[in-house]
């Protein structure tokens, strides 16, 4: 299976952490959605997310490894590597970017983003066709 995926994380404490190359990044509680994509075995990159011990590789890591971070749902949608972008900047409607968090390879801004419009947001991701994923997180 591939696709676009999309994190729904919930920090629940106002954070100060180093991400990587990009430094120190402020995170105030609330809802962040991160959109991803994996165009080979979209399961087992869902599964590497979601698991609390693991090598930091990617931006995400440091948030999804920390213990006042909380993944809340999980949804997909097969579509190629092209969305992941689009997709992306439908979301910046939504919400607020995080400068340079998981676009190292993109050609946008961030591909995490502290949601403000959940209305907006869950229409969005209705309106595209996006499925939950329905298991225990």
């Amino acid at each position: 299976m591939k696709g676009i995926y999309i994190l729904l994380l919930r920090i629940k404490k106002d954070l100060n952490m180093r991400i990587g190359s990009l430094g120190i990044i402020h995170f105030s509680s609330g809802v962040y959605a991160y959109i991803g994509s994996a165009q080979n075995s979209l399961e087992k990159r869902i599964e590497r997310h979601i698991k609390r011990n693991k090598k930091k590789y990617w931006h995400i890591d440091y948030l999804t490894t920390h213990k006042h971070v909380g993944i809340e749902r999980i949804f997909y949608k097969h579509l190629g590597k092209e969305w992941e972008d689009r997709v992306a900047l439908m979301i910046n409607k939504h919400g607020r970017p995080i400068k340079g968090f998981g676009a190292s390879d993109s050609k946008i801004d961030s591909h995490l983003f502290f949601i403000h419009d959940f209305k907006g947001f869950y229409d969005l991701l209705n309106n595209l066709g996006f499925s939950i994923i329905n298991r225990k997180i």
